[in-house]
Protein backbone atom coordinates (compact mmCIF):
# COMPACT_ATOMS: atom_id res chain seq x y z
CA UNK A 1 0.00 0.00 0.00
CA UNK A 2 1.38 3.39 -0.96
CA UNK A 3 1.98 6.05 1.64
CA UNK A 4 -0.69 8.23 0.07
CA UNK A 5 -3.29 5.52 0.59
CA UNK A 6 -2.29 5.08 4.24
CA UNK A 7 -2.58 8.84 4.85
CA UNK A 8 -6.01 8.96 3.18
CA UNK A 9 -7.21 6.01 5.28
CA UNK A 10 -5.86 7.64 8.45
CA UNK A 11 -7.53 10.95 7.61
CA UNK A 12 -10.87 9.15 7.14
CA UNK A 13 -10.44 7.42 10.51
CA UNK A 14 -9.22 10.69 12.02
CA UNK A 15 -12.48 12.34 11.03
CA UNK A 16 -14.88 9.44 11.58
CA UNK A 17 -13.80 8.38 15.06
CA UNK A 18 -13.89 11.79 16.81
CA UNK A 19 -17.09 12.80 14.98
CA UNK A 20 -18.73 9.50 16.03
CA UNK A 21 -18.50 10.80 19.60
CA UNK A 22 -19.14 14.50 19.02
CA UNK A 23 -22.12 14.38 16.66
CA UNK A 24 -24.40 12.40 19.04
CA UNK A 25 -23.48 14.85 21.81
CA UNK A 26 -24.27 17.75 19.47
CA UNK A 27 -27.64 16.22 18.57
CA UNK A 28 -28.48 15.70 22.25
CA UNK A 29 -27.33 19.10 23.52
CA UNK A 30 -27.14 21.40 20.51
CA UNK A 31 -24.32 23.89 20.32
CA UNK A 32 -24.30 24.48 24.07
CA UNK A 33 -20.83 26.04 24.43
CA UNK A 34 -21.00 26.51 28.22
CA UNK A 35 -21.90 22.82 28.65
CA UNK A 36 -19.13 21.80 26.26
CA UNK A 37 -16.55 23.83 28.19
CA UNK A 38 -17.91 22.45 31.46
CA UNK A 39 -17.52 18.88 30.24
CA UNK A 40 -14.03 19.60 28.87
CA UNK A 41 -12.97 20.91 32.28
CA UNK A 42 -14.93 18.29 34.27
CA UNK A 43 -11.75 16.63 35.53
CA UNK A 44 -8.02 17.17 35.46
CA UNK A 45 -7.56 14.23 33.10
CA UNK A 46 -10.14 15.64 30.65
CA UNK A 47 -8.43 19.03 30.81
CA UNK A 48 -5.07 17.32 30.30
CA UNK A 49 -6.35 15.67 27.11
CA UNK A 50 -7.88 18.85 25.75
CA UNK A 51 -4.84 20.98 26.50
CA UNK A 52 -2.66 18.40 24.77
CA UNK A 53 -4.92 18.56 21.72
CA UNK A 54 -4.94 22.37 21.67
CA UNK A 55 -1.12 22.59 21.78
CA UNK A 56 -0.87 19.85 19.12
CA UNK A 57 -3.38 21.71 16.95
CA UNK A 58 -1.53 25.01 17.15
CA UNK A 59 1.74 23.21 16.38
CA UNK A 60 0.15 21.45 13.41
CA UNK A 61 -1.28 24.68 12.01
CA UNK A 62 2.16 26.30 12.22
CA UNK A 63 3.72 23.22 10.55
CA UNK A 64 1.16 23.18 7.74
CA UNK A 65 1.74 26.85 6.92
CA UNK A 66 5.55 26.80 7.12
CA UNK A 67 6.23 23.36 5.63
CA UNK A 68 3.43 23.71 3.10
CA UNK A 69 4.88 26.90 1.69
CA UNK A 70 8.42 25.48 1.60
CA UNK A 71 7.32 22.24 -0.06
CA UNK A 72 4.82 23.99 -2.35
CA UNK A 73 2.02 21.72 -1.17
CA UNK A 74 -1.31 22.60 -2.84
CA UNK A 75 -4.59 23.46 -1.11
CA UNK A 76 -3.14 24.24 2.33
CA UNK A 77 -6.49 25.68 3.39
CA UNK A 78 -8.04 22.18 3.33
CA UNK A 79 -6.00 20.62 6.18
CA UNK A 80 -6.11 23.94 8.06
CA UNK A 81 -9.91 23.89 7.90
CA UNK A 82 -9.93 20.17 8.74
CA UNK A 83 -7.78 20.78 11.82
CA UNK A 84 -9.96 23.65 13.00
CA UNK A 85 -13.27 21.83 12.46
CA UNK A 86 -12.46 18.20 13.30
CA UNK A 87 -9.03 18.12 14.88
CA UNK A 88 -5.41 17.07 14.64
CA UNK A 89 -6.37 13.45 13.94
CA UNK A 90 -7.91 14.59 10.66
CA UNK A 91 -5.74 17.57 9.74
CA UNK A 92 -2.33 15.90 10.05
CA UNK A 93 -2.92 12.85 7.82
CA UNK A 94 -4.84 15.04 5.38
CA UNK A 95 -1.89 17.43 5.12
CA UNK A 96 0.54 14.52 4.69
CA UNK A 97 -1.68 13.07 1.94
CA UNK A 98 -1.71 16.41 0.11
CA UNK A 99 2.05 16.65 0.53
CA UNK A 100 2.40 13.26 -1.16
CA UNK A 101 0.49 14.49 -4.21
CA UNK A 102 3.16 17.02 -5.16
CA UNK A 103 4.72 16.12 -8.54
CA UNK A 104 8.22 15.58 -7.13
CA UNK A 105 7.12 13.77 -3.94
CA UNK A 106 8.43 10.32 -3.11
CA UNK A 107 4.87 8.92 -3.26
CA UNK A 108 5.11 8.42 -6.99
CA UNK A 109 7.89 5.90 -6.47
CA UNK A 110 6.73 4.50 -3.12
Amino acid sequence: MRRLHVYVLLSILGAALPLSQFLPWLVAHGLDVPLLVSEIASSRIAAFGWLDVVVSGVTLLFFIVVDGRESKTPYLWVPILGTLTVGVSFGLPLYLALRETRPNSRAHGA
